[in-house]
């Protein structure tokens, strides 16, 4: 008898997820763009670092006319200073709308995407352990031994190259199964479910490959 949860379950717990983090944190889903802003934390703090410095426009302007001075030997005339901004009480819709949408552009802070990788780790160990399934292993189980090969040095190696694999299609389609297939389908964004069709049809045909011909 088996211990996992039924496939509308599932369906309807990751479709909960989805949603509640569209309209939570207003941005896409993704646990590879997750994975990727994590591991280039220190790069984004020194680009925030950077805007942070030129956040004032008093502050670019100066910087821009040292720019041009040390470039070109002349120093360009001093712009008249830029007329008050109207009462935040009087601003226009378009410019509520833009800010709002340039506020949900803005990617989420990189700590919400490392607990989103460790919730994740979390949340399998919980499952595993609360149904008796836990167990520190170092390959992908009978099936794989049956179905690719039972040598232990060949598993690491057809391991490391589907990572690779892997790794590098979710770049080149900007996006993984979660990204596009949930997030971005949810979405009905053209291409995210262009990509959600390539990905899983060439699944099909390498299960089946591996099934009916290898």
């Amino acid at each position: 008898m088996s211990n996992y949860w039924p496939w509308w379950a599932g369906a309807v717990g990751l479709a909960l997820l989805t949603i509640n983090y569209t309209l939570i944190a207003d941005r896409s889903f993704g646990v590879s763009s997750a994975w990727d802003r994590v591991l280039h934390w220190r790069a984004e703090r020194r680009l925030e670092r950077e805007e942070a410095r030129f956040a004032d426009e008093h502050v670019l302007a100066d910087a821009l006319a040292a720019a041009t001075a040390e470039q070109f030997g002349t120093r360009p005339a001093t712009p008249p200073p830029p007329a008050a901004a109207p009462p935040r009480a009087q601003a226009t819709g378009s410019s509520v709308a833009e800010e709002t949408t340039s506020a949900s552009l803005r990617p989420a802070p990189v700590f919400t995407q490392a607990a989103l990788l460790l919730s994740v780790l979390v949340g399998g160990w919980v499952a595993a352990v609360t149904t008796g399934r836990f167990e520190l292993r170092f390959d992908m189980g009978d099936g794989f031994r049956q179905l690719v090969t039972d040598n232990p040095n060949t598993m690491i190696g057809v391991l490391f190259v589907g990572g690779v694999l892997v790794g590098f299609g979710t770049r080149l389609a900007g996006g993984c199964t979660s990204g596009h297939g949930l997030s971005g389908c949810g979405r009905l964004r053209p291409v995210s479910i262009v990509a959600t069709a390539v990905f899983f049809g060439t699944a099909v045909i390498v299960s089946f490959l591996l099934w009916k011909v290898i």
